[in-house]
């Protein structure tokens, strides 16, 4: 499969209603929080994992769509993969003293493990094999407005013990407490750069797969905790030139997300109190939009 061709970038929107999108562990795993502007924040990590999820599920162990970045995954483990299918011996700490071998290493994890050719990955531990730089990378997602996270008692019917079970006070019923915001929506932005899929062998039909993800992650990530999300928005910028066109800024200036008509006096609730406008006459020469959701 040949690289991309063409550089691009996205503005992703998603919401969540009554759940919490990415909880902090060092704040009681509260939504995360920008402090000066109560704005909610996701990281570029959390949305990653969601992605990696989908591609796992999607394909199913096809050959070159293993996920490198899995929980429990022994990474020394993966790297040794490609020394023994390259029938290479591995040194400690070092890649083969021979260029050509140890650029063969890091192009079999490339090939073989999706979101290696993808977000790169550095892959220098006990058995190295090299760094990746990937052609995809994502900003932290920031809500559209300040969020206001409540902080909700919930309790159990069932009791562990025969002796909490003899109890008379309720006590023994409270089970814990969990962090929601009522309504968010968030906005992310991405970018693909066709001159890095270059090296790693990104290529279309990757991409479509990655936005495949980013339309339907949420579809296959419920939980509680996470209330309802979704996917609304995908607006996607592509170069002529795979350099680029135009800066990624300008271009995200022109995707103006405000406040429906009549709702401005009130909480927002769901994505129907907001509206959102692409300004497609003010795309440079060479760039062309698109709304892929």
């Amino acid at each position: 499969m040949t690289a991309i061709a063409h550089r691009y970038e996205f503005v992703y929107l998603f919401d969540v209603t009554n759940g919490n999108p990415n909880g902090d562990p060092d704040a009681g795993n509260l939504p995360r929080l920008d402090p000066e502007t109560n704005c909610g924040l996701v990281t570029d990590v959390a949305l990653k994992r969601k992605i990696r999820n989908f591609v796992t599920l999607d394909k199913d162990g096809a050959p070159g769509f293993a996920i490198y970045m899995q929980e429990k995954a022994v990474l020394n483990n993966q790297h040794k993969r490609a020394y023994d299918a390259l029938e290479i011996k591995p040194e400690d700490k070092k890649l083969p003293k021979d260029e050509a071998k140890a650029r063969e290493i890091t192009a079999w994890m490339c090939t073989n493990f999706f979101d290696v050719r993808t977000f790169g990955a550095v892959m220098t531990t006990g058995i190295n094999a090299g760094q990746v730089r990937g052609p995809v990378q994502l900003a932290f997602a920031t809500s559209v407005e300040p969020v206001l996270p409540l902080e909700i008692s919930i309790t159990r019917m069932a009791v562990t013990t025969e002796k909490e079970a003899e109890a008379q006070s309720g006590d023994n019923r409270t089970m814990g407490r969990k962090h929601i915001l009522p309504y968010g929506l968030y906005r992310a932005h991405g970018f693909v750069s066709a001159k890095l899929a270059e090296r790693t062998g990104f290529s279309d039909d990757d991409l479509q797969l990655l936005w495949n993800a980013l339309i339907n992650m949420f579809e296959h990530d419920r939980s509680a905790a996470r209330g309802e999300m979704a996917a609304r928005k995908l607006i996607v910028f592509e170069h002529e030139n795979a350099m680029g066109n135009a800066p990624a800024h300008a271009l995200f200036d022109a995707v103006k997300v405000q406040r429906a008509e009549g709702t401005e006096d009130r909480p927002a609730r769901s994505f129907a109190d907001y509206r959102v406008r692409v300004d497609a006459e003010a795309m440079p020469k060479g760039v062309s939009v698109r709304e892929l959701l």
